[in-house]
């Protein structure tokens, strides 16, 4: 079992950064796969960004593509949503999620993958 604490969301102006943080419980957390999720008020839940569990690969919805960079430290457990050039439409609660490999990467971008999810933290960017 893997426990999940989001962190670092707030309100900024269009334009602005923020970074956000997963930390995960448990000594195994090189063994996950890991996403972030976002989900705006009246919308469905979708797909932000994926790594795997080395960080050799990560994945990207179209939407924050060149402007979002996911990354981890397996060495602090901690997983990393850095977001750069952000948009009211990027206004939303973000969650980090967390899946036990071996699991096709193909399947990254799809939430039903993932078993462990954290509480989200909101993020606001003002126009």
């Amino acid at each position: 079992q893997v426990q999940l604490v989001e962190s670092g969301g707030g309100l900024v102006q269009a334009g602005g950064s923020l970074r956000l943080s997963c930390a995960a419980s448990g000594r195994t957390f090189s063994r996950y796969a890991m996403g972030w999720f976002r989900q705006a008020p009246g919308k469905e839940r979708e797909f932000v960004a994926a790594i795997t569990t080395s960080g050799g690969s990560t994945y990207y919805a179209d939407s924050v593509k060149g402007r979002f960079t996911i990354s981890r430290d397996n060495a602090k457990n901690t997983v990393y949503l850095q977001m750069n050039s952000l948009k009211p439409e990027d206004t939303a609660v973000y969650s980090c999620a967390a899946q036990a490999a071996p699991l096709r990467n193909t399947l990254l971008s799809a939430n039903y993958t993932y078993g462990y999810w954290g509480q989200g933290t909101q993020v606001t960017v003002s126009s």
